[in-house]
Parts: C-alpha cells; sequence; structure tokens
C-alpha cells in the first residue's frame, strides 16, 4: 500500500505492509507539494517508467496482468499500476470493495501513526532549516522502526531480501504500458468483480444488499 504525509516542509511517501514494515520512504522537496508532484519525482515510479521494476504477473477474472499495484486515492491518475475506491459505491459488490480497500490503506496510516508514536520529533515541526536535515532525521527514525519491528519478531518476513539490481534502461513501451487507462478500469473491474464472488459476510455489514 502507498500513502503521503504531510509535513510543513515536506511531503513523505511510503509504501507498508501488513505487519507495518516500512519497504520504501521518499521525502519530497520543500515547498508546497502534493501526491502528483511528489509521483513525478519519486525514485518508486522511476522504474515503473523506465521498466526495471521487478516482475510480478498475476491472474485475476481470467485475465494476465504483468504488474503489481498499489491502493491509492482518488487524487491519483488513471494508471494501470493504481487501483482507487469508489467515492460513492452504489452495488453490493463496490461496497465490499471500498470496505476492502479502505481496511488494507489503513496499513499505511497505522505505520505513519507508529512512526509518530514513537518518534514524538516527527509530531510538530523540526528545528532543522535545511530539507536535507529532516530528511535524515525521517530516514533514521524509519530504519529504527523497521529494527524494532524485527527485533519484536513482528514481521511478517524474518528476512528481508532487496530486490536484485537491474540495468536502468529507459522503455517507451514500458511508460505506455503505466499510463493506460484501458488496463486501469479493467483491473478495477477484475478485482470488483473477484472480491465480489467470494464469501466474505464483514464486508457486507451495515450495507443495503440490493
Amino acid at each position: 500500500m502507498r500513502g503521503d504525509h504531510s509535513h510543513p516542509t515536506v511531503m513523505l511517501e511510503a509504501v507498508a505492509s501488513q505487519d507495518l514494515w516500512i519497504w520504501h520512504v521518499f521525502c519530497g522537496p520543500a515547498g508546497s507539494q502534493n501526491d502528483i508532484n511528489v509521483l513525478q519525482q519519486s525514485p518508486l515510479f522511476l522504474t515503473e517508467r523506465n521498466g526495471t521494476a521487478p516482475k510480478c504477473p498475476f491472474y485475476v477474472n481470467n485475465h494476465l496482468y504483468k504488474r503489481g499495484y498499489y491502493l491509492t486515492d482518488g487524487i491519483y491518475p488513471t494508471w494501470y499500476v493504481f487501483v482507487k475506491s469508489f467515492p460513492y459505491p452504489h452495488i453490493v459488490k463496490e461496497k465490499k470493495f471500498k470496505r476492502q480497500h479502505e481496511a488494507e490503506r489503513k496499513d499505511v496510516e497505522r505505520a505513519f501513526g507508529v512512526l509518530k508514536a514513537k518518534w514524538h520529533i516527527l509530531y510538530r515541526p523540526m528545528r532543522a532549516t535545511s530539507v536535507k536535515k529532516i530528511r535524515m532525521v525521517v530516514y533514521v527514525c524509519i530504519i529504527m522502526h523497521n529494527i524494532i519491528l524485527k527485533d519484536d519478531g513482528n514481521a511478517i518476513a524474518p528476512v528481508h531480501i532487496r530486490d536484485p539490481p537491474v540495468e536502468p534502461v529507459f522503455e517507451d513501451t514500458a511508460y505506455n504500458e503505466l499510463i493506460d487507462e484501458d488496463t486501469h478500469y479493467r483491473l478495477k473491474y477484475d478485482l470488483v468483480k473477484h472480491l465480489g464472488e467470494q464469501d466474505l459476510p464483514h464486508l457486507l455489514a451495515d450495507s443495503n444488499d440490493e
């Protein structure tokens, strides 16, 4: 899951898993930033744009998809790798999808909350005046967060192995695939259909079934 957290000076982009292990973090530049500005500068999506991101093909609803995807909110563009929720779901399967989407995205918000609870320096404006110093403080807090998670035995994976390095070679075809709107909507449709067919009664709580 991908999430962003605002700070008066920087924007923090992070990817976290259910165990709150933070796999990726990027501090955006100084000034007024939004998710899209940070996205355009993020090293996470540099590998997606040039075709060197790790391969993780999967099938859903009998369709093959070549890339993984991130759960995001509505501000993000309609790229292949972004799956957004429904602002106003109307039918049961859309309501189930929205509930599951929101539940999964809370992992990122929980990770931000745990970080701020452990390191109170992240709660208030930092005394450091340079963005470089602020970035270093944030990175150090995240490294210690992961170390504590692992030492306490709460990490899902006991050993976290980095992906093998891939020579960055820009590929126009990779970028075109990344921004393909048709694939974006088809993936969302397939995920909604797949989830709707699962027996998950907790996703129907307080819903008005049709």
